[in-house]
């Protein structure tokens, strides 16, 4: 089990501006998951008792409407950490995180994570400014749902998932997702989702290649998000 201080991962969280004393505490308490491509590491609704820090590996954050239905509202990755609203809030799970492929997520128990709160006042800051950003890019999801056509919608998610994943040797954004998920992502029908991208593939703006998606004219895609 790799310890705390030396993994590269602290580098894009919170855990920063942890001391070395403090990161050494977290190596000794925590505990090293494997969460399966499709298995839950957080359920809507439930109880958590710790801070998740994703190692490796993709996921994505959903919540299940009224109808049963899944609305995807984030996508996560190395680096992302899972819990601290609830943590801090002491409130149940809003959300489910579902992995997208296999991902290895430490977990550091409550206790731990709310006494070095209180000792290491960068810590607190630095995870306020976390829930802060996240309930910033909730409002403006929230506000492009509502205000978009969903063809700027699906320009805008592939700009992100672009920009959240990158691009792999083939120059396909780096994340495989089912239209359905496409679909769930921007708030439509899995029909819509697929006859829009048809219809940016045959505009020349993205490549389909299998289920993988290259941005093949960026400007273009970004004047579509941007209503134009």
């Amino acid at each position: 089990m790799s310890k705390c201080s030396q993994c590269i991962i602290k580098r894009f969280n919170a855990l920063k501006s942890l001391t070395h004393e403090e990161l050494e505490k977290f190596s000794e308490h925590k505990t090293t998951l494997l969460i399966k491509k499709g298995e839950k590491l957080m359920t809507e609704g439930n109880t958590i008792n710790g801070l998740y820090c994703i190692r490796d590996g993709k996921g994505k954050l959903t919540k299940l409407n009224t109808n049963g239905k899944e609305q995807i509202i984030k996508f996560i990755k190395g680096g992302d950490i899972l819990g601290q609203r609830s943590i801090l809030s002491d409130e149940l799970v809003g959300l489910n995180a579902i992995a997208l492929e296999d991902m290895h997520v430490c977990f550091i128990p409550k206790g731990d994570i709310l006494e070095t709160i209180k000792e290491n006042n960068k810590f607190s800051l630095n995870m306020m400014k976390n829930i802060s950003h996240q309930l910033n890019e909730a409002n403006t999801s929230i506000s492009q749902m509502a205000q978009k056509p969903v063809k700027d919608r699906l320009a805008d998610t592939l700009l992100k998932l672009e920009e959240i994943f990158g691009i792999d040797n083939e120059g396909c954004i780096d994340v495989v997702l089912t239209r359905e998920e496409i679909a769930n992502t921007i708030g439509t029908a899995t029909e819509s989702a697929i006859r829009l991208l048809s219809n940016l593939n045959k505009d020349g703006v993205i490549d389909l290649i299998g289920k993988k998606i290259k941005i093949s004219d960026k400007n273009a895609l970004k004047n579509i998000s941007e209503g134009y």
